[in-house]
């Protein structure tokens, strides 16, 4: 694992690692396919093995985040009990991810507390940092 995905899994036991390693499924998609559209059920979360992925929201598709690094996860919503995603995840070129779904992610690190407990501190550091990185992209933009 690379980037954001192995900082994710740090901390999780030998054997849960394997546990999730399991259930993770490869998936490929072609140029502008969705992993998933904003507002549709968020059931699974997304590591990215190959290719680049545009995050967006809104009604216009505003840019938020475009993921080119291996390891990079995307759809984290599902991991946060979101019922529905926030942003739409376009597929920028051929694109191949590994999918979680997140029932089976949450069975598995029920059967290991610590290491879930460790799974979600990462996760929200993660998702810290990127909304860091959003506000000073943004913050140019505003000042013009």
């Amino acid at each position: 694992m690379y980037g954001e995905s192995a900082y994710l899994f740090q901390g999780l036991s030998d054997e849960t690692r394997k546990k999730i390693l399991g259930i993770e499924r490869e998936v490929l998609y072609g140029p502008g396919d969705f992993l998933f559209r904003e507002d549709e059920a968020a059931s699974n979360f997304f590591i990215l093995n190959e290719g680049r992925i545009r995050l967006s929201v809104g009604p216009k598709q505003l840019l938020t985040y475009v993921a080119s690094s291996v390891g990079d996860i995307i759809g984290w919503s599902s991991l946060v009990d979101n019922d529905t995603y926030t942003a739409s995840a376009e597929c920028l070129v051929s694109t191949k991810v590994f999918r979680i779904e997140k029932h089976q992610l949450d069975q598995v690190l029920s059967e290991d507390p610590e290491s879930g407990m460790n799974f979600f501190k990462h996760l929200a550091a993660l998702v810290g940092r990127r909304l860091v990185k959003s506000y000073r992209a943004a913050l140019p933009a505003a000042r013009t």
